[in-house]
C-alpha cells in the first residue's frame, strides 16, 4: 500500500486534471476487475461482476486541492484562483509545481498580514523578470499544486502531502489487488474527480451505477491534536466508521452492518462525527433515487496543509474493512 501511495503522491492531479493519476491507476487496476472504464466527466469506474443485482460501491477522490493560473502581471507575477479548500497560512512560502514542470513558489504580498491571508492577497513567483518571460514558461488557466511529499515519522506514522486523497486511493488499490476475487455481488471501486470542487465525480458515478450501497473512503480530523475540538477519532485508533458529518448523516444500516465485519474480523475501528467538511457520500447519498450511504475514514492530522500526518495503521485497517465489506457485505 506504502508503494501505491508514494507513486500516486508523485503524481500532480489538480481538480480537474486528474487524467494522469487516472491513466496510472487504470493499469493496476485493470487485471483485477472485470471492466475498467472512465466516463465523460474522468472517472475511472472498476466494475466486478458478481451475477447478483445487489450493487455495491466504494470511491476515493483522485484530485487535490491547487491553483488555477488567472492574470500575469506585467512583473511577471501570477495570479491564481484556488482550487479547492485552501488554507493560505498553510500555503504561505510554499514550493509550487506547474503540469509543466515549472517551479515558483506561493507567496503573500509584503503588505499582507498573516490574519488577513486569503486569494487575493497572494502571488505565485516563478522567478520571471517579466510578463514576456512569464508567458513563455506558463499560461491563463495553467493549474499547480504544492509540491508532494512523503516521509517516514516514528512507528508507522508517515506525513507528507496530499495524503488527501491519495492514501484513500491507495487503500482501494490494495484492497482490490489483495482480495477482488473473493468479491461478492457486483462491486464497484470508483475513482472520482473534482470531490475538492464540491463531490461533483462522485454524483456523476453514482447516478450512472445506482448502487444499492456507496461508501466513500476519505480522510477526517482528529480530536488528538492540542487545541482540536473534542472528538472520538485519533491517530492510531483504527479505521473510522462515519455516523456523520456536515453534508451527510450515513445510513444507519450501512454504519451498523460495518462495525459488524469490524467486529468479527477483529479490525480496530472508531465512530466518526463530524461538524464541517463532508466527503462523496454526500453525494451518492442523492443521486438519482438515492442509494444507502456511508463512509470509510482515515484518520488524519493537519489536512489541507503539507505535512498532513495519518498512521499507516489506520490505513491497513481501512483496508481489511473495506475487504470485508466486498467481499461481505450481504452476509
Amino acid at each position: 500500500m506504502l508503494e501505491y501511495l508514494k507513486r500516486l503522491i508523485d503524481i500532480p492531479s489538480p481538480s480537474g486534471r486528474e487524467q494522469k493519476i487516472a491513466e496510472y491507476i487504470f493499469e493496476q487496476m485493470r487485471p483485477y476487475f472485470d471492466s475498467v472504464t472512465t466516463d465523460a466527466l474522468g472517472n475511472l469506474i472498476c466494475r466486478k461482476n458478481g451475477g447478483s443485482s445487489e450493487r455495491i460501491m466504494f470511491c476515493a477522490h483522485m484530485d487535490e486541492i491547487g491553483f488555477m493560473v488567472t492574470y500575469i502581471e506585467k512583473d511577471g507575477f501570477l495570479r491564481a484562483a484556488p482550487l479547492g479548500g485552501i488554507d493560505y497560512s498553510a500555503a504561505a512560502y510554499g514550493r509550487v509545481v506547474f503540469e509543466n514542470g515549472v517551479s515558483g513558489v506561493m507567496v503573500p504580498e509584503a503588505n499582507v498580514k498573516p490574519e488577513n491571508y486569503e486569494a487575493s492577497g497572494f502571488l505565485c513567483d516563478i522567478g520571471a523578470e517579466n510578463a514576456e518571460q512569464a508567458e513563455a514558461m506558463v499560461a491563463v488557466g495553467d493549474c499547480f499544486t504544492l509540491r508532494s511529499s512523503v516521509d517516514m515519522l516514528a512507528g508507522r506514522r508517515v506525513c507528507g502531502r496530499p495524503m488527501d486523497d491519495k492514501l484513500g486511493c491507495a487503500i482501494l488499490m490494495a484492497a482490490a489487488r489483495d482480495h477482488s476475487s473473493e468479491f461478492h455481488g457486483d462491486v464497484y471501486f470508483v475513482f472520482t474527480v473534482q470531490e475538492e470542487l464540491g463531490l461533483r465525480g462522485s454524483r456523476c458515478a453514482a447516478f450512472a451505477i445506482e448502487p444499492d450501497v456507496g461508501i466513500a473512503v476519505d480522510v477526517t480530523d482528529t480530536g488528538d491534536v492540542k487545541g482540536a475540538e473534542p472528538m472520538e477519532v485519533r491517530l492510531g485508533g483504527g479505521a473510522a466508521v462515519k455516523i456523520k458529518d456536515k453534508g451527510s448523516i450515513c445510513d444507519s444500516f450501512v454504519v451498523e452492518r460495518l462495525r459488524q465485519l469490524a467486529r468479527d474480523k477483529e479490525i480496530p475501528v472508531q465512530l466518526e462525527i463530524l461538524t464541517r467538511g463532508s466527503t462523496d457520500a454526500a453525494a451518492i447519498q442523492l443521486a438519482g433515487a438515492g442509494a444507502k450511504a456511508g463512509c470509510i475514514s482515515i484518520p488524519a492530522r493537519y489536512i489541507h496543509s503539507g505535512v498532513e500526518t495519518v498512521d499507516m495503521g489506520d490505513a491497513d485497517a481501512c483496508c481489511r474493512l473495506i475487504a470485508a465489506a466486498a467481499c461481505g457485505f450481504y452476509g
